[in-house]
Parts: C-alpha cells; sequence; structure tokens
C-alpha cells in the first residue's frame, strides 16, 4: 500500500538498486480497499514489507477487520492492533463461509530460505465457491506439490516473481518451477507478485514468453496492475 519509491530496495547488486515498491497502486485500489471484510497474512515479519507494509498495518488496525495469519505471526500483528485469528499449520479450521487449511512454506534455499522466517500457503473451501489455492511466497516443495496433486485445486496463485537478494539462490520459484506448478494445477492459475519490487527478477513480459512457448498460455491468467479478473 505504501507510495511508488517510499520503501527502501530489496537489491542493491543484483538488480538495479530502485526503490520499492516501483509502482503506485492502480487509482481503483483506495476505494476497493475500504471494502474489505477481512485479512489474509502469508508472512510478515523479518522485512517483508513487500507483504505488510506501514499503510497495511494502518489499514488493518483501523478497520478492525478479523485478520487470519499463522500462529507464528500473531504476536507480531497483536502487538500492532490488528484483530488476529491465529491458524495452526496443516489442520483444516472454520473461515468464513467454509474452512480454511494453512501449509508450511519455504521461502528460498539454503540458509537464504532459513533466515526469511516462518511463512504459509493457504488452501480455501468456500461454500459455493470454487476452491483456491494461494501458494504465498515459497520455492517449490513436497508441500506444494501434494496441495496441487491431493487437494486439487480448481484456481492456483502463483507467486511468480523470481524474488532474489544480493546473495544466495531464489527466494521463489525460478521459471522452470513456475512452468512445473502451472503443469500440475488441476485447474486456473493466476500468476502474482510480479513487476512491483525491486529483487523481482520475472517479469509479466518474461513469464508470457515462457508459458506460451510450452503451450500453457490458456492456462494462466497475468492480470496487469488493477484488472479485475472473473473465474
Amino acid at each position: 500500500m505504501n507510495p511508488k519509491g517510499s520503501l527502501p530496495p530489496y537489491v542493491l547488486f543484483r538488480s538495479k538498486p530502485r526503490l520499492n515498491p516501483i509502482v503506485d497502486l492502480p487509482p481503483n485500489a483506495e476505494v476497493d480497499l475500504k471494502r474489505i471484510t477481512c485479512g489474509l497474512i502469508t508472512h510478515c515479519r523479518y522485512g517483508h514489507f513487500d507483504h505488510l507494509d506501514k499503510k497495511g498495518i494502518h489499514l488493518l488496525a483501523s478497520m478492525q477487520v478479523p485478520t487470519y495469519c499463522i500462529a507464528s505471526d500473531e504476536r507480531f500483528l497483536k502487538q500492532r492492533h490488528i484483530h488476529v485469528i491465529s491458524l495452526n499449520l496443516n489442520r483444516k479450521q472454520d473461515f468464513l463461509s467454509g474452512q480454511i487449511t494453512p501449509v508450511p512454506n519455504v521461502h528460498g534455499y539454503g540458509i537464504v530460505g532459513r533466515l526469511m522466517g516462518p511463512g504459509a500457503g493457504y488452501f480455501i473451501e468456500l461454500s459455493g465457491e470454487k476452491s483456491l489455492y494461494i501458494c504465498g511466497d515459497t520455492v517449490m516443495t513436497p508441500t506444494v506439490r501434494h496441495v496441487l496433486n491431493d487437494m486439487r485445486p480448481e484456481i492456483s496463485i502463483l507467486n511468480a516473481g523470481t524474488a532474489r537478494l544480493d546473495f544466495g539462490g531464489p527466494i521463489l520459484m525460478p521459471i522452470q518451477e513456475q512452468l512445473d506448478f502451472i503443469k500440475m494445477a488441476p485447474g486456473r492459475v493466476v500468476a502474482v507478485h510480479l513487476d512491483a519490487f525491486n529483487h523481482c527478477l520475472t517479469s509479466r513480459e518474461l513469464l508470457r514468453k515462457a508459458v506460451f512457448q510450452e503451450g500453457l498460455s490458456e492456462k494462466v491468467l497475468i492480470p496487469e496492475d488493477g484488472e479485475w479478473i472473473h473465474l
């Protein structure tokens, strides 16, 4: 939610050291954000302001909407006066008109992934709606494969930016893992986490070319900033 250029760069050497975010929210965002009825946090500590920045914290705290998170993030969010509902990993729990199952993420390879801290993806089943998998910030893991192959989400949200810091390997799926994700997904895939922060190496254009070459274009949606998609 923070305006363009109001946050520090994530990388200084591996890519252009631009202030973040590198774009503003689209014009319709302010109106839409005032209509939210709950929050869902995949991860938020250890400098993850690309997922929850100061303006986002203020919005959730001021509106006092129920905000769901994994148990390890509960204290951090409560200290910021957010109305928190804590969820346990790998357990199906009540959520709105249905149920939600948080699944663990691995936010990078090796020591970098461990330093990025805990996070989660969410498998959501709501009454009368298609099942939804929000993978969150993760590389490909046995858990991700299990959700796609066994839980069979009808819609999957893929964080596709191939983020990298100045040291270590990718902290999000590289292109080949993204293509594997798309091939495994039983339904449509919506690719997000693109063209907004300076540590993400995969652009919309690059991903479109890759999915086209693999014959997967009809299966993947890559929305532009502010674009509404009906599924």
